[in-house]
């Protein structure tokens, strides 16, 4: 057990010992605050990238957008009327007179129904569908109408 004890008195009297513990404790503590802070700079670093990548994927929405606008209103110049009459004329379609039409009719041809784009000037109304009378009782004549079968129950087993 002696040795233990002058061992132990040994190494605490030995003051290099301390210092090299305080080292590194110190260093031990520098290490984790610089592994900290290179955690904290990755994950920022990643944050921004992704958000640019956001912002590039937001600007090409807006741009595709845009072009798809730009086509919609190619088309619709394309398919107006003053277009198709020319490319009709320059095919060399003519427009007819109405009296030289003919219409012809087919069998089983079914015509279909006028498309209405406006609301009729009509007032529509709207009645309501009768309740049946099962659901027209309140809670209070629920309630006495119970409380009197059970009343009928009970004074018919009385007797």
């Amino acid at each position: 057990m002696d040795q233990f004890e002058n061992l132990a008195r040994n190494y605490s009297q030995a003051p290099w010992r301390k210092q090299l513990q305080t080292i590194a404790l110190f260093l031990l503590i520098v290490v984790l605050i610089a592994l900290v802070a290179g955690i904290y700079l990755n994950i920022s670093a990643r944050a921004t990238a992704v958000g640019r990548d956001i912002q590039a994927m937001q600007a090409d929405v807006k741009k595709f957008n845009r072009e798809i606008e730009d086509l919609q209103s190619e088309l619709a110049r394309i398919l107006s009327s003053s277009q198709m009459e020319a490319r009709a004329e320059s095919l060399g379609f003519i427009q007819v007179p109405t009296d030289e039409i003919v219409y012809l009719s087919v069998p089983g041809y079914v015509e279909r129904p006028a498309i209405i784009l406006a609301p009729t000037s009509e007032r529509t109304v709207v009645r309501a569908i009768a309740m049946p009378p099962e659901y027209t009782e309140s809670i209070f004549e629920w309630l006495a109408r119970k409380a009197m079968d059970w009343y009928t129950i009970l004074t018919e087993e009385q007797r």
